[in-house]
């Protein structure tokens, strides 16, 4: 199978992506109106890309066609307003490609490859594995580096290969604390690399990231405005206000990110609540009584979404 599109365009990412959380009405089937909701209020709030299927959307809970059906309606809706990514999952080439395939003919501008669920390889197995499926597509790609998370990842010395080797290669999504990331920036580039890193962790120490030459942070919507506005302030110079914002929002981040579980059950009402609207079913972990009353305190904290970049920045 190979991917047919019409060019490789070079691919520049930066700023503060959102990846959508995974809703389910009442009958446990995806809602829609959710994502179309999560889409529409973080264009609004100043994304400058959207990412699916991340860990945040639950992709482990998600059968194959539900998630054709997730990138459908989220492509369909964003309707090239912005960049869609999607991150791509599989434990062979030929599923990952498949799962691609389909994306990309659906109009996604770029893929972000995670490891297959094997985690007792060699670094050169999941290397063989990520530069495979590359050969074969022909949109920009990032590969998910995340072994707190995922339990394996790429050398900075790999990933300087795998760059060299695969031209489709074009941006790193990290998950890692800072000074972790600012090292492997920092090797990336004392090897002629300018690949676009990028962290997670909801958010964790996010100045601190932009300051270690991060382009960016794919976050959950939960905080997303709060983080869009932090990151135009630190970018025009206002680091005072790039602190002040990130000291309002950081006891949220803290809550939601104590684990994954906690980050889809607490985090997406925080999200569903500031949006307006609520969560009807879990696929995961249930809230306890003090988990919502602590969530409904933060989601408080952080009023409607996006009002605050009118007050504060």
């Amino acid at each position: 199978m190979t991917i047919m599109t019409s060019r490789l365009d070079p691919f520049s990412p930066r700023g503060i992506w959102p990846v959508l959380y995974a809703y389910f009405d009442a009958d446990n089937a995806l809602d829609q109106r959710a994502i179309h909701t999560q889409i529409d209020r973080t264009i609004e709030a100043g994304a400058r890309g959207i990412v699916i299927l991340g860990l945040a959307t639950e992709v482990n809970r998600l059968s194959l066609k539900e998630k054709q059906r997730f990138i459908e309606w989220a492509s369909k809706h964003i309707d090239e307003r912005v960049p869609l990514a999607v991150t791509i999952t599989g434990d062979t080439v030929d599923a990952q490609l498949a799962l691609a395939d389909y994306t990309v003919e659906l109009g996604a501008s770029s893929l972000i490859l995670q490891p297959p669920s094997m985690r007792d390889k060699p670094e050169s197995f999941y290397f063989d594995f990520f530069s495979q499926v590359m050969a074969r597509v022909n949109v920009p790609v990032g590969i998910q580096n995340a072994p707190e998370y995922l339990g394996v990842g790429l050398s900075a010395q790999s990933l300087v290969a795998l760059s060299a080797q695969c031209p489709q290669f074009q941006w790193l999504k990290g998950e890692g604390p800072a000074a972790v990331i600012q090292s492997t920036i920092e090797r990336l580039r004392e090897q002629g690399s300018r690949l676009p890193v990028f962290n997670g962790r909801g958010g964790q120490e996010l100045i601190d990231n932009l300051r270690a030459g991060c382009a960016g942070l794919i976050v959950a919507p939960d905080t997303f405005d709060w983080q869009a506005a932090i990151y135009d302030a630190f970018a025009k110079g206002d680091h005072a206000n790039a602190e002040a914002l990130y000291e309002d929002i950081l006891s949220s981040i803290v809550f939601v990110m104590q684990s994954l579980d906690a980050l889809t059950c607490y985090g997406k009402r925080i999200a569903a609540w500031r949006m307006g609207f609520d969560v009807a079913r879990d696929r995961g972990t249930r809230p306890t009584p003090f988990g919502l009353e602590c969530a409904r305190r933060f989601a408080s904290r952080l009023g409607p979404f996006a009002d605050q970049r009118q007050t504060r920045v």
